[in-house]
């Protein structure tokens, strides 16, 4: 595994190279990103390690803001600029020896599982995808977070949100809110179990906060709006107990995929993908799958 950068609008990303295991020339490469706040080194090792056991190259890289990346402020999560990060990662993907620049797979997580649709939708070129517990429609998981909490917390985040924005008109440092928590606190998400998930994966880089004004953009993030653009096979991967990406937002993009999605279902919810055995089932189901469409 190495250590290297590209530069996405002027700013210098870090991320990891695993080659391909045999190294064959024409081979596929996967471009990896997390999820909401999330970094390289939290949890995606497990997805990435038994894909290049299987001969794809993986590139698996930090965000603008986040990890080892550069940029500024730190931890403020933009849908928009995360995908001009996957666009930039991609092009680097495509420089790599030995790699066919026409067999580039795109793999996402919460977040980043709706990223891939919409950058694969904005670029006929990708292979493949593979989209984990993905969140695809954030006005459906605003509705989905009232009808379980109701509207106070999303109304208390909101407020966040502003005071965020507020602080940064005036020049001010971030206002900065956990990205996860417990049930009722003031993090982004809180659904029951969530820090015990994510906290025992969470690599040395990661931080539990993000702007809060990132709670302001989660409802205008609709990959979902994609999807009958996608040319490529799509893989999504859909905790049947997801507590955060709403599974039935999921099941619509397979539909306005078509053939072109096969849809894969696990008892889990959001976090219970990053480590465990069902993190090895959905891991092994992406190798299979790329073995199929890719061959």
């Amino acid at each position: 595994m190495k250590n290297i950068t590209f530069y996405s609008h002027g700013t210098r990303c870090a991320a990891w190279h695993l080659t391909g295991k045999g190294a064959l020339p024409g081979r596929a490469c996967v471009v990896m990103a997390h999820g909401f706040g999330g970094t390289r080194d939290t949890g995606l090792l497990g997805y990435a390690e038994p894909l290049a056991a299987a001969g794809y190259d993986v590139l698996v890289f930090d965000y603008r803001g986040f990890g080892d990346s550069e940029g500024s402020p730190r931890q403020a999560v933009s849908y928009r600029r995360q995908r001009e990060d996957y666009h930039a990662a991609i092009s680097a993907a495509r420089r790599l020896p030995g790699v066919d620049p026409d067999r580039i797979v795109l793999w996402g997580t919460s977040y980043s599982g709706g990223h891939a649709v919409a950058v694969a939708a904005q670029d006929r070129r990708i292979a493949a995808i593979t989209a984990i517990t993905p969140a695809m429609d954030g006005a459906a998981t605003l509705a989905h977070l009232a009808h379980r909490g109701g509207v106070g917390p999303l109304a208390r985040l909101t407020g966040h949100g502003l005071l965020d924005l507020g602080r940064a008109a005036i020049g001010r440092s971030p206002h900065h809110l956990p990205i996860v928590g417990a049930p009722g606190s003031a993090a982004v998400m809180t659904s029951p179990g969530a820090v015990e998930a994510v906290v025992p994966v969470a690599g040395p880089t990661w931080r539990n906060e993000v702007c809060a004004r990132a709670a302001l953009e989660v409802g205008l993030n609709r990959p979902i709006g994609f999807a009958g653009r996608i040319t490529c096979p799509i893989l999504i991967q859909i905790g049947t107990n997801d507590s955060v990406a709403p599974p039935a937002a999921a099941r619509r993009v397979a539909a306005k995929v078509g053939r072109r999605a096969r849809v894969r279902e696990y008892p889990v919810d959001h976090f219970d993908v990053y480590d465990g055995p069902w993190q090895r089932r959905a891991a092994a189901d992406q190798v299979a799958f790329l073995a199929d469409v890719l061959a």
